[in-house]
């Protein structure tokens, strides 16, 4: 894809855009780890999150600056583990790209957006993108998130920041918890 000229790093300069350097991001569904690997080139702390230890070994061998964890996302935790003796509080950022909440086990919607909540500092932000016609409705979406504690910030409809309307291909939501 990236010798056809497509932008592989769009999500990360998302994110990026958002930090400050040496902000800790979580990758939830890293998968081979290309939105972590690039935000920790960019100069962040990153810790990534996948369900699949195929993936999460490949991560590994690919960017092994990164803390790359096997895990699913509906039983995320990460507060003893890493966030405590880290000494933080949560996550600057949280990114959950590449349609992972359109993968995930029904009904777990609920329990992945509190695990999000929870991991999240207080005036950190969560950027989910996903695409529509996958089985999660982005209004559905939008209500799960108020009722974990998420306020919506920003809608888009694609990482370059073209706006959203409800007829979108394509949902980026930055999210915040209101603290």
């Amino acid at each position: 894809m990236r010798q056809e000229g497509a932008d592989l790093n769009g999500e990360a300069r998302l994110v990026d855009a958002m930090l400050e350097r040496g902000s800790r991001v979580l990758d939830a569904g890293c998968g081979p780890g290309r939105i972590g690997g690039e935000l920790a080139r960019r100069g962040h702390s990153v810790v990534g999150v996948d369900v699949d230890p195929v993936l999460v070994d490949a991560a590994r061998r690919d960017h092994p600056e990164v803390t790359w964890a096997h895990g699913d996302l509906a039983h995320l935790d990460l507060l003893d583990s890493v966030l405590k003796p880290a000494g933080t509080h949560g996550f600057d950022a949280i990114v959950c790209a590449g349609n992972v909440m359109t993968f995930l086990a029904p009904g777990t919607y609920g329990a992945v957006l509190d695990g999000f909540r929870d991991h999240l500092a207080p005036d950190g932000r969560a950027v989910i993108g996903f695409g529509s016609g996958r089985g999660y409705d982005p209004e559905q979406f939008f209500d799960d998130a108020a009722e974990a504690g998420f306020t919506s910030i920003q809608r888009f409809s694609t990482w370059d920041l073209r706006p959203y309307r409800r007829n979108s291909d394509f949902l980026v939501a930055v999210l915040g918890t209101g603290a």
